[in-house]
């Protein structure tokens, strides 16, 4: 896989420096996840170092106007991360009762604004496993590998397991965990090993 050995090392701490996320930094990671659908990644970090300076985990300050400035559908998204809010000491609960799976589906039904991708995203970027972020990128990059022989329109529930299935078997196949291999297409496309 070209460029796996320029970013392995720098993937690999990036992982580890994912399982070491605690405290009121796993809620700023689900409002993180909770931004990036159809918006820049940096523009969401961007929002998320705002409201930590803020200190909207604890107060009641409104995320709107920080929003607004680089987030699409600034409205809806405010209002899930209010919403959320409300939601993370039960988050907090159930983590370690529930396997990776489980905790997908928890924060699914339990999370307003996480589909699976933002779920799997969330869940990986605080340490979980083996969870696929079906993105565009992902997708792009799966389809040039001919893991999947077009890009799906929309992603159903059946058809995100399915490709995830068939993401695990190409990271078996070329020796490469599914995590790292996540990083690596990020990287490949931006240049940088992100989140």
């Amino acid at each position: 896989m070209e460029n796996y050995e320029k970013y392995k090392e720098e993937i690999k701490k990036r992982l580890k420096e994912f399982k070491e996320v605690k405290g009121k930094d796993l809620f700023y990671e689900l409002c993180f996840c909770i931004l990036t659908p159809q918006s820049k990644a940096f523009n969401a970090d961007y929002c998320i170092k705002e409201l930590k300076k803020n200190n909207f985990l604890e107060t009641s300050y409104d995320p709107k106007e920080v929003l607004k400035k680089k987030i699409r559908f600034h409205n809806n998204k405010t209002e899930y991360l209010i919403k959320s809010k409300e939601k993370f000491n039960e988050f907090l609960k159930v983590k370690n009762k529930l396997n990776n799976e489980e905790l997908r589906e928890w924060l699914i039904k339990n999370i307003k604004g996480l589909g699976y991708k933002e779920s799997s995203h969330f869940l990986r970027n605080i340490g979980y496993e083996n969870l696929a972020i079906l993105d565009r990128h992902i997708l792009k990059n799966l389809n040039k590998h001919n893991v999947i022989s077009e890009i799906p329109r929309s992603l159903t529930k059946k058809k995100y397991l399915e490709i995830e299935i068939k993401f695990k078997e190409f990271a078996s196949k070329v020796k490469i965990p599914m995590d790292e291999l996540d990083l690596l297409f990020w990287a490949q496309q931006t240049g940088k090993v992100f989140k």
